[in-house]
């Protein structure tokens, strides 16, 4: 496995920072959970679902072939146990807030001045500084909402709409491995580690950075338009008369354009007055939106897929999630993984977006149980095993 060998404390909770310590485990690094008690909120994120359906795959997804160590850092031995972990880590994750760390003593500082190696990882809703840092923030909140993603995706006089679970924070763990991995070369040469953050915040500036690009440079940008009065009408969704829909997003240069009329059986659209131009397509595309909604709305859609691959347009139809999971072309692309059950079988399960062939995980482990490990663990950083059973009798580990 490619990160063999490398050491990651994970002390964080919820989705972004141990989703990015998820990918890291799946790449081969060595990953210790540390909980506190209560246990990581998304444990339970379908305790009070009132269904048959058992698992937890959303806390699976994020914690996979980890080891589970659970320390109260409210009492000293929590947090003498937790300060050893990371004296011997390459890499410390945490998404606690940075006034409770330096309270506990457990801030990058300290535990930096101890293990001049250790890079220190912060994963926050809004960055370290300013006079929000301390605010608290999900995903909808920190991403999607202030970032001005929602807005940006809302037709113009929609209102907004909730994002689905995680995206902000998978988009975050992406950048967090970023970060992290790019502290672990800067280390190869010269033996320091350092303290690296993202947040949520910055991680949604970024994520429609192209459309935040001209805001920034031209002080203006042009909200999103409905389907039916689209920017570019060529750029669109449209549905098959047999219902469903597909996407269309051609390239540049007008070329696209001949071909698409062709494809959809209307070449006489290219002769049409209202749309030679890309800029008349544009002036003129409710017009042109239902020219193409009653084109494509004759044609079942196994048709439209031929006409569009046949002339090499750029296309994909709009699936459903189980349509994702059947789709051969995920399985090819290395989308999904499977991961053990803890019941002798196994599950599908979203993989980390990236390949690496001949070193691919086949199988991931299970994610662990609260507290699975804590005595193998505590034993592997010196403790005795009367000193781990009087932590666990005390209540400083469990």
């Amino acid at each position: 496995m490619l990160l063999q060998g490398l050491k990651v404390i994970e002390f964080a909770s919820y989705i972004a920072a141990p989703g990015a310590a998820g990918i890291l485990a799946d790449w081969g690094a060595e990953v210790i959970k540390v909980e506190r008690p209560e246990g990581d909120p998304m444990r339970n994120v379908f305790g009070d679902a009132k269904s048959a359906l058992s698992g937890n795959p959303t806390f699976g997804l994020d914690n996979r072939g980890k080891r589970a160590v659970v320390l109260d850092t409210s009492k000293p031995e929590g947090r003498e146990a937790l300060t050893r972990l990371a004296a011997e880590a390459d890499i410390f994750l945490t998404n606690v807030r940075p006034a409770s760390l330096k309270r506990a003593g457990l801030d990058d500082e300290t535990l930096r001045a101890a293990n001049p190696r250790l890079i220190y990882a912060v994963v926050t809703g809004y960055g370290l500084d300013g006079p929000d840092a301390a605010k608290p923030g999900f995903d909808v909140t920190a991403f999607w909402s202030r970032a001005g993603v929602a807005h940006m995706h809302a037709p113009k006089g929609t209102d907004p709409f909730i994002l689905r679970t995680g995206v902000g924070d998978h988009t975050t763990s992406l950048a967090t491995v970023s970060a992290i991995l790019a502290a672990v070369y800067e280390r190869e040469k010269t033996g320091v580690g350092r303290l690296v953050q993202t947040s949520l915040l910055a991680t949604g500036v970024y994520t429609v950075g192209s459309d935040m690009a001209v805001q920034l440079a031209f002080g203006k940008l042009a909200s999103n338009r409905p389907r039916s009065a689209p920017f570019d009408p060529t750029a669109n969704f449209y549905k098959s008369r047999d219902g469903h829909w597909f996407v269309l997003n051609p390239r540049g240069g007008g070329k696209d354009w001949q071909l698409l009329a062709t494809a959809c059986g209307r070449p006489d659209l290219l002769e049409d007055e209202r749309f030679p131009t890309g800029r008349l397509r544009k002036d003129n595309s409710v017009a042109l939106v239902a020219e193409l909604d009653d084109a494509f709305g004759g044609l079942d859609f196994e048709d439209i897929a031929r006409r569009l691959d046949e002339v090499d347009l750029v296309w994909a139809p709009v699936q459903t999630p189980a349509q994702v999971a059947a789709d051969p072309q995920v399985a090819a692309a290395g989308a999904l993984i499977d991961v053990e059950d803890g019941q002798g079988g196994t599950y599908r399960s979203p993989a980390a977006p990236a390949r690496f062939p001949g070193a691919d995980a086949t199988v991931r482990p299970a994610a662990p149980g609260l507290g699975q490990h804590t005595r193998e663990v505590l034993a592997e950083i010196g403790y005795a095993p009367a000193e781990i059973e009087a932590m666990l009798a005390s209540g400083s580990a469990a």
